[in-house]
């Protein structure tokens, strides 16, 4: 199945009660017992449901486990990509292939631990959009992995207002409509709340168990901090100005522009009272266009006009996107008078996981 597939079969009404999204890389000793732990977990909850592994480009047996397990359980199917693209590329392609009304994501080194997975749906269905686990008691190095993680999600809520306590924790719980449209890149994932929150959907955390890895070895390092750090600005800089460029770009033009205007007109006028002072000599004396400042303002002045020059282009940019595609700048929570057949009207299904998807 290719990704415009996948994407089409999304788009469907979904025909199971939950999804499971977990990417792996070299996890081959960690995949039975997860399966294992995860049967266990819903055995008593009367659901329909598939676990969806996405094999990242494993160097081990994951995906030779993956077929096995399909094999003995039909709730199991697989994806497997040609090469490593990261967490994000395996979430997004996981998301695009589910067929769950609910879409629960978590990690296949098993630390996140599936016997909280009841109580995600149980919080879900009070009503929320996204539920977020919490790991409260963390099992990892402090100076490698606490501390890091302490301080980017502090800098990230006071930056995006949007107060969790851990964006680390994949161990999540959607409703299919949040993640239909959205769009992973780079280590978005990692920036899954602060997508939904600006699409207008409902949060809740919740806080889960965290255990210490007991096969395998850890994929996270400081490396991925500072990249989690650039892409924060990137969805900062999505979340005010995706749909408006020229207000961002603008804004700077009209800084640098205005800058060099006041830097020129200062000139002027230096050169005007030196006039008023020393008379006619006094104003051929003083020489602007000998002055740093000079070349500073004409500087601006052109960095500005690029700058709005790059609005302009950006706005077209968009525009083009949204009209060829049919893309909206809005979201739509709720209808009156139409025929809405979204995924909250469709009652649970009792029909499993039969076959193989692959990419």
């Amino acid at each position: 199945m290719n990704e415009n597939q996948g994407n089409h079969a999304m788009a469907l009404a979904p025909s199971l009660d939950l999804s499971i999204v977990i990417p792996c890389y070299n996890e081959a000793e960690n995949l039975r017992p997860l399966t294992a732990e995860i049967t266990a977990a819903l055995q008593d909850q009367n659901l329909a449901y598939e676990i969806i592994y996405i094999d990242d480009g494993s160097t081990d047996e994951s995906f030779e486990i993956i077929r096995q397990l399909y094999q003995e359980d039909h709730h199991v199917v697989g994806i497997r990509f040609r090469r490593n693209h990261g967490q994000t590329a395996a979430f997004a392609a996981g998301f695009n292939h589910a067929r769950g009304r609910y879409i629960l994501t978590m990690d296949a080194d098993r630390q996140n631990d599936p016997a909280d997975i009841p109580t995600l749906l149980t919080k879900i269905q009070e009503g929320y959009d996204v539920v977020n686990g919490w790991r409260h008691n963390r099992q990892d190095a402090f100076l490698l992995r606490k501390v890091p993680s302490y301080i980017a999600n502090r800098l990230i809520a006071r930056l995006s207002h949007v107060p969790l306590r851990d964006r680390g924790c994949s161990l999540r719980i959607f409703r299919a409509e949040v993640v239909r449209d959205l769009k992973l890149y780079g280590e978005l994932h990692r920036f899954i709340p602060e997508m939904v929150n600006f699409a207008g959907f409902s949060m809740a955390e919740v806080p889960v168990n965290h255990r210490p890895r007991v096969a395998g070895r850890s994929k996270y390092g400081l490396s991925r901090t500072f990249r989690v750090l650039l892409d924060l600005v990137t969805v900062l800089f999505l979340r005010k100005y995706s749909d408006r460029p020229m207000h961002f770009f603008g804004s700077l033009g009209i800084l640098a522009s205005g800058s060099g205007g006041l830097i020129g007109l200062y000139l002027a006028l230096l050169k005007i009272w030196a006039g008023i002072q020393g008379g006619w000599d006094g104003f051929r004396s003083m020489r602007i266009g000998e002055r740093p400042l000079l070349l500073l303002a004409i500087l601006l002045i052109i960095i500005g006009i690029q700058f709005l020059s790059m609005g302009l282009i950006a706005e077209l940019i968009v525009r083009t996107y949204y009209e060829s595609q049919n893309k909206t700048v809005y979201y739509i929570k709720e209808t009156i008078g139409y025929s809405n057949h979204t995924s909250d009207q469709i009652q649970p299904s009792t029909v499993s996981a039969t076959g193989e998807n692959k990419s």
